[in-house]
């Protein structure tokens, strides 16, 4: 026999029992009473509505002694429904409050009060039409209904010192654009104002004031609120740099003192910069870069790939939207902000680059921190000061031009050779940060003692984690022609390198072959690379990392190719990743078989040939591997016939010759 549910009913529902009502509304009550200002400066605003709140309770309590005995009447019943919406969305006001930045609450502190009059009013209005008489009420709870409809009618007196603090922080915005440099004291007495008062809260309200630009939720302040994200990251290193980053452990990197936002996994950062990709687009060449970096790139009058170093048929650029929404997952699972735009949402416009105040803040912060930095003494106050510099160079190119201009390099190099390693990690990866700006390269590469130094720390870095991020910086040095050659002839740079290829983690080897990769475009290099052991070290890693088949196609174009097929084993291990290896590991061993058996002859050919099943992985890619690697396989099925045609005719002519061709006859 079927049973019939009893419909559910809600305190918001027209069906919800009077008793239900009442609960909700002296929950409600107790919750506004009870609540906290969201901020300093708008204590009077909540103040009073604590106030009305908890003469409400008193009410509520009595009605529900009474509703439990007796029905409301329905005029009653439906009035208190209304007052239940009202309170609700009191508390809707102070939930949004307090999850807005302190600044921004600030700033729009004149709609916060005028959203909290109007519902005010309202409260009123529904006071004085709840029929008091007919709920039997105490004359004394009676007095406390109409004291709440008259406290709520009373209009609150202008709240000076908040409009007195709102203006001076606008006026300290305005200092800040025309390069005049805020008075420690009245910053500090400003930022007590708003509860900012420790580097935890500070960094939290830059977090907040950073979401709430990229998702344009008060776009009349968006200017302002960009001025106040470099303002308060100056405060933060003026005010409260004393704070000191967590220590080293075997597995977590020393980061910033209010934990910084956690490292992306290697596919989700750009080859170029080696930021989170944004806007991730692919290029011509198969390979996907963060738009801003790779336009850039074609910007300088480049036209190869700055992966793989071919030349690219076109310049055109296709989103990858897949890759995309796989990284606004992950940031949205790991709390980092998404500066990009997500698919179906139109673009953000760029404000930061306009604002004035904010880019005067950034010079300020770099010039403090540089000058703080080089009149420190002690290792203590060092990483301190190295660890600001480090996020202020992850915060944007404007941040890292001016912490070069303002003299940071040579002040970093010395610290490479730091015994302590959270200092050595967090001047090798400033450094690594400073990179990414082509004038700081140049800074870099020109400063005494800094290409020796990151040699020393791939080589005997106090964890890995340094020995990563020096390779990544060599890495990034190399992007520049003239870099590239003069790294190239030192040959200590190359033996740390291929060091890390051969003995890194997977991450520290990743980056090491992605410098071996850029450090072999340049011809004049392939010889010392060859001899160093890169293309041992590439092969030992082809399997584990798709960068190391790239290498060895690379060698094997500059004049390595007879150096590789000599290597025991080599062929083999290219046919076996150009059968199993991952879409663009494919196209490169193809690429890299077919320069070995063209430029190194029979010696190579004989070798693919000899290898079982080379025939079907050969046409297996021209099935179903990228439009580069079926060119590559088709060019190798070619090269494979010729050269079996060429023997079964030497064969013919010489019948003791051992070499069969049968395999590749159907080829």
């Amino acid at each position: 026999m079927a049973s019939t549910a009893e419909p559910s009913s809600s305190p918001y529902s027209a069906s919800a029992p009077d008793v239900e009502i009442l609960r909700s509304l002296r929950r409600l009550a107790r919750d506004l009473a009870a609540a906290d200002p969201p901020a300093p400066f708008l204590r009077a605003v909540f103040a009073s509505v604590s106030r009305r709140a908890r003469l409400l309770v008193a009410v509520f309590d009595d009605l529900l002694l009474l509703g439990a005995a007796v029905a409301l009447p329905r005029s009653a019943s439906l009035c208190l429904r209304e007052v239940l919406l009202v309170l609700q969305r009191f508390k809707a006001v102070v939930a949004d409050c307090s999850a807005r930045s302190r600044m921004r609450l600030l700033l729009q502190s004149d709609e916060v009060a005028a959203r909290v009059r109007e519902l005010q009013h309202d409260l009123a209005t529904l006071l004085d039409i709840l029929p008091v008489g007919e709920l039997g009420l105490a004359d004394d709870v009676a007095d406390l209904l109409t004291l709440a409809s008259r406290q709520c009618r009373r209009r609150a007196p202008e709240a000076a010192a908040e409009q007195e603090l709102k203006a001076s922080v606008l006026a300290l915005i305005q200092e800040v654009e025309r390069e005049i440099v805020p008075e420690r004291e009245r910053l500090e007495a400003i930022l007590e104002e708003v509860a900012i008062n420790d580097p935890a809260s500070c960094s939290q309200e830059i977090e907040i004031l950073e979401r709430e630009i990229g998702d344009r939720l008060a776009e009349r302040w968006t200017s302002a609120m960009i001025a106040l994200v470099g303002l308060l990251r100056y405060a933060k290193c003026v005010l409260f740099s004393a704070a000191t980053p967590r220590p080293l452990d075997s597995k977590v990197e020393a980061d910033d003192d209010d934990t910084e936002p956690l490292a992306p996994p290697p596919d989700f950062r750009c080859p170029i910069s080696l930021d989170l990709m944004r806007d991730p687009v692919v290029s011509a060449s198969g390979q996907t870069y963060d738009r801003e970096s790779i336009t850039r790139w074609f910007g300088a009058g480049k036209s190869t790939c700055p992966k793989t170093g071919q030349v690219l048929t076109n310049l055109e650029l296709v989103p990858n939207k897949a890759l995309k929404n796989l990284i606004s997952r992950w940031c949205r699972e790991n709390g980092v902000a998404m500066e990009g735009s997500e698919p179906g949402k139109p673009e953000p416009a760029p404000p930061v680059a306009a604002n004035k105040a904010a880019v005067e803040a950034a010079r300020m912060t770099a010039s403090f921190l540089v000058k703080k930095l080089s009149a420190s003494f002690s290792p203590g106050s060092d990483n301190r000061v190295v660890h600001k510099i480090r996020l202020l160079a992850k915060s944007g190119s404007e941040s890292r031009a001016f912490i070069g201009e303002a003299g940071a390099v040579p002040l970093l190099v010395p610290l490479l050779n730091s015994e302590d390693a959270a200092l050595q990690l967090n001047s090798v990866t400033a450094l690594l940060n400073l990179s990414i700006l082509d004038a700081n390269k140049k800074r870099i590469m020109h400063a005494d003692g800094a290409v020796a130094a990151l040699c020393e720390v791939m080589g005997s870095g106090a964890t890995w984690r340094a020995k990563e991020n020096a390779a990544a910086t060599v890495l990034s040095l190399s992007a520049v022609h003239t870099y590239r050659r003069r790294l190239g002839r030192n040959p200590l740079v190359i033996e740390k390198v291929v060091l890390l290829v051969r003995t890194g983690p997977p991450s520290t080897k990743k980056d090491a072959l992605a410098a071996l990769l850029c450090l072999s475009a340049e011809r004049e290099n392939v010889g010392k690379l060859v001899g160093a052991g890169a293309a041992e070290a590439a092969l030992s890693a082809i399997s584990e990392e798709e960068t190391a088949a790239a290498v060895l196609a690379s060698l094997a174009k500059r004049g390595g190719a007879e150096a590789i097929v000599n290597i025991d084993g080599a062929v083999a291990k290219l046919v076996a990743e150009m059968r199993r290896g991952t879409e663009w590991s494919r196209e490169c061993a193809a690429a890299a078989l077919v320069l070995l058996c063209r430029r190194a002859g029979a010696a190579a050919a004989s070798q693919v040939l000899a290898i079982n099943g080379v025939e079907w992985a050969i046409w297996e890619l021209m099935g179903s591997g990228s439009e580069r690697a079926r060119r590559k396989a088709a060019s190798l099925g070619r090269t494979c016939r010729r050269w079996a045609a060429a023997n079964a005719a030497q064969n013919a002519d010489c019948p003791t010759s051992t070499v069969s061709t049968a395999t590749v006859a159907a080829s």
